[in-house]
């Protein structure tokens, strides 16, 4: 007798909430940003990876040098090696080895550089865009405001908004 009553008060909350649903989405005001766009297309992300790149091309080229020597001084040892004395083989090698960990070493940290430098700078970018975006959900009454969605319909696409907006002169 218990699961029978309990099965009738879901059955009638369910179909009142069936009801009641409808209407209460109705009134709910949903939009989706694409940050992957914003980080793409904004000119204030433009601006950080040209700054990024101007920062970093030298020391890329350094790297790229440095492992074309490496590459070019391991060539030359594998044709030097079968009439090298033994002392100058072990020798070289040695010398081939600590280049080799020295561009790894500076590539890892080129890496590191970079991508510390890339997240300060493209932090900005994402703090501007979340003030935007609170303006707009503000201004034009957005209940909720996604940026991660399987889909998203062109009418709820808030980003050309907030792309124009973070694109204007300040």
């Amino acid at each position: 007798m218990k699961l029978s009553l309990k099965a009738a008060v879901l059955a009638v909350a369910l179909a009142f909430s069936a009801v009641l649903l409808p209407a209460a989405a109705q009134d709910l005001k949903i939009g989706y940003v694409s940050y992957e766009r914003i980080m793409r297309d904004s000119a204030p992300a433009k601006a950080a990876s040209q700054k990024l790149e101007a920062e970093f091309t030298k020391r890329d080229r350094e790297l790229q040098d440095l492992g074309a020597k490496l590459k070019i001084a391991a060539e030359r040892f594998e044709k030097d090696a079968p009439v090298l004395g033994e002392a100058d083989r072990a020798r070289r090698q040695r010398e081939l080895t600590e280049l080799d960990r020295d561009l790894q070493r500076r590539q890892r940290e080129f890496r590191e550089d970079l991508n510390q430098r890339r997240n300060e700078e493209l932090q900005g970018v994402v703090e501007r865009a979340g003030r935007i975006i609170r303006q707009i959900a503000e201004q034009e009454k957005f209940d909720l405001i996604v940026q991660e969605a399987v889909h998203a319909s062109p009418r709820v696409d808030v980003t050309e908004k907030v792309l124009r907006a973070l694109n204007a002169p300040k």
